[in-house]
């Protein structure tokens, strides 16, 4: 299963619902994503919870700006069945710099500026803008 993709999948549907806030399965992967959208300002906040059976998992808070989402469009790019992975030179710029690529590296999940910065390529998760 595509764990990352459900993920992705979960925020594309509420924030497309207009809800508030979502729950979704925690893990490190997921928590870098939240953390980059978060720094850009695609979603208001989250934060880690954890039910009567020790599960973790994250509630999200999305973001409105007059009543329509901050999070317009969000596009799974890597798949398990055929990962698509970026060299420093190769990694795109979406909409020419007002989306987010999103990277997983080996200094951990950055945005696409980020690891041109840090001169570092790697797997490229998802498109966000």
């Amino acid at each position: 299963m595509d764990s990352v993709g459900d993920f992705l999948s979960i925020l594309r549907n509420a924030s497309r619902a207009k809800k508030l806030a979502c729950c979704a399965p925690a893990s490190k992967l997921r928590e870098g994503i939240l953390r980059i959208l978060r720094d850009e300002g695609y979603i208001a906040d989250f934060k880690v919870d954890e039910d009567e059976r020790h599960h973790r998992h994250f509630s999200i808070f999305l973001k409105y700006v007059q009543g329509n989402s901050a999070l317009v469009g969000i596009e799974r790019c890597s798949r398990p069945g055929c990962r698509l992975y970026c060299s420093r030179e190769r990694i795109p710029r979406i909409l020419g710099g007002l989306g987010t690529a999103i990277l997983s590296t080996s200094h951990g999940v950055l945005k696409g500026a980020e690891a041109r910065k840090q001169n570092v390529g790697g797997e490229l998760l998802c498109k966000v803008w």
